[in-house]
Order: structure tokens, then sequence, then C-alpha cells
């Protein structure tokens, strides 16, 4: 089968940096899908593998963890799908990555496709909507629903993949004030049509931003890239028993500064269920079905911002390039090989 790989961890530009390759088909375990991959999206957990994860010695690795496909065969335990259902999912960061004809995956971290999109448009979706759901409503507790309207998420890069789920999620199925960060005017465009009560430049110091806006203080912060270059700004915007979340990998972090303000600090990692196979692994299941559901009722929106072509080395080397580049809006997607 055609898939797109790497065999030493080299910068994007040079060509070798992804490449395309055969390989054998895989097998279904008994838990597990085959699914013949239709489109992906590409993520910043991609670049971040390629550039820190040197494969064993003439063995190649793939990468990808956002898939739409079709079910092409199970596994003899599987009892949530069939053959022919339509899927979409980030798949497992301890197994192959989903940049190939044929991927498998366990069905427990599957959903079913949302009927009213297509393959790319559903790829776009499964790794940021498990990451801004798990952190809004299971790191940070926020309820979902209308009542309590005293709190409020200051979301930094929120033009990004995650961030552009999670501002729909927050503004669509919450009471929260969301104030949204974005540095230029394309992107904080973006941010305001996605749902942003108010969109605040974090190229500028952050609490400055907020009080120009009229917002003192927030309770609630996700913060989704360079948090360690922000965190100083963060605290300062942040009420006193406020909660601190990120997803990112901030090369140094004083938790110390949270102290004087009993800020309590939040990491999450969508793999860390399927990593660790938790007796709640399923969740993921459930929750994708739950996305898909909200987007079908016209609640959420896919978030494509870029639609890059065939699924090939070449197409992929640019997205990657794009994504190292910080300068992306949305997901970007790849369709058919």
């Amino acid at each position: 089968m055609k898939a797109i790989g790497y065999y030493h961890s080299l910068p994007i530009q040079d060509p070798k940096a992804l490449q395309d390759i055969e390989l054998p088909e895989p097998v279904a375990g008994p838990r597990d899908l085959l699914v013949e991959v239709k489109a992906i999206s590409v993520n910043p957990v991609d670049t971040k593998v390629r550039q820190n994860v040197q494969p064993e010695s003439g063995v190649a690795k793939v990468l990808g963890w956002d898939v739409a496909g079709v079910v092409k065969a199970v596994g003899s335990e599987v009892s949530l799908f069939k053959v022919g259902d339509k899927v979409f999912y980030a798949g497992s960061i301890a197994r192959a990555g989903g940049n190939s004809e044929l991927h498998v995956v366990d069905e427990r971290i599957v959903g079913h496709m949302p009927k009213s999109l297509g393959f790319a448009e559903a790829a776009a979706l499964p790794l940021t909507a498990i990451t801004a759901w798990e952190l809004l409503f299971e790191r940070l507790g926020i309820k979902e629903d209308k009542t309590d309207a005293q709190q409020s998420l200051l979301i930094v890069g929120a033009a990004g993949g995650v961030g552009s789920i999670l501002t729909q999620l927050a503004s669509q199925l919450t009471a929260l004030k969301v104030i949204g960060s974005a540095s230029r005017p394309e992107t904080q465009a973006w941010v305001r049509e996605l749902g942003a009560h108010v969109v605040v430049d974090h190229a500028k110091p952050l609490s400055e931003e907020l009080k120009h806006q009229g917002i003192n203080a927030v309770t609630h912060v996700a913060s989704l890239t360079q948090t360690d270059q922000h965190l100083s700004q963060l605290v300062e915007a942040l009420e006193p028993q406020g909660k601190l979340a990120l997803i990112d990998d901030p090369k140094t972090f004083d938790i110390s500064q949270l102290k004087r303000k009993s800020l309590s600090l939040h990491w999450e990692f969508m793999y860390t269920r399927s990593l660790f196979e938790t007796p709640d692994m399923i969740e993921q299941h459930n929750l994708l079905n739950r996305v898909a559901g909200l987007i079908d009722a016209g609640t959420l929106r896919t978030t494509v911002g870029e639609h890059f072509g065939t699924i090939n080395a070449a197409n992929l080397r640019r997205a990657h390039a794009l994504l190292e580049s910080g300068k992306s809006k949305g997901k970007i997607v790849l369709e058919g090989f």
C-alpha cells in the first residue's frame, strides 16, 4: 500500500524529510478496524514527532493522527462498527499513523463520521475536537449549559486547530464569556466568526489587552501555544483561584508563579486514554459521536483552513512547513491517494 513516512529526522526543506513509500497492508487486531483512508489532516504533533523521534534503522515511521475513511474490515471482538461505515478518528500515538492507504485503529477511539460532511471536512476535526472537549469539560470542569454566566475563558491561540473548535464549543455549549487571542487581522476575523465574544492580540501583553476591553480578570485560561512566553501575563490575567489549562510543551515553566493566587494547573493530552488503554477509553468514541451530532445539527462547523490536495509526500512537506511557520489558520487537510 502507498504511505508517506521518514527514515531520519530532517528539516522539512529536505526532500527526504517525508517520502512516498510502499508498505505491507496492516491486519486488524481483535478490537481494531481496518480503515480505507480517504482524507487526513495535519497537526503540530506531526511536526514535533518528525523533528524529535528518530525511527529504527531502516524502518520508516508513518505519521498522521487525523483520519476520515471507510471501514474495510473489523476485528473479531468489534461491536461498535461494521464494514462500510464512514468513520473519523485521531488514532493512537503508540501505533503507526494514518498517512497511508489503509490504517488500523482501536474501535473505542473512533466515531461515526458526520453525515453532513465530506471526508476532507471530517478529517479536520477529530484530534482537535477531542483535545478541546477534554480540556473544556473534563480538565477545566466547565458545565455544558447556559446557567452560569459569571465565568470567562481566555483562549490563547484561538485561530489554530484546537482553538478553532474550542472557541465554538465554549461559545455554543456554555455560558462562558469567550475571549480569543490572535495576532493578525485575518486570524482575528476568523476567531470572531467562530463565536468569540472578544478578540485580543497575543503579540501584545495579554493582561493589558484584556483591560483595554474592560476585562480586569478571567476565571479560566486555555493556553494552546507559547505558554512559556505568556505565563506571567496569564497569571496576571487570572482571577484568584482561577484555572490554567495547557496543551503545548513549554521549554520552561515556573509553577511557583501560580501559588500566590492559588491557581490550579491542568494538562490536556488527548493520547492519554489510548496510550494507557484507560478504563474510560471509550469516552473518545462517545464524544466524537456527540461532535458529529453537533456538526449535523449546525451547532458546530468544520475547521478546515486549507485543502492541500492529494495525500503525498510533497503536499505533506508543504503542510508541515506551514504549521512550523506558525501562520496556519484552522486545519490543513489532504484527500485521496
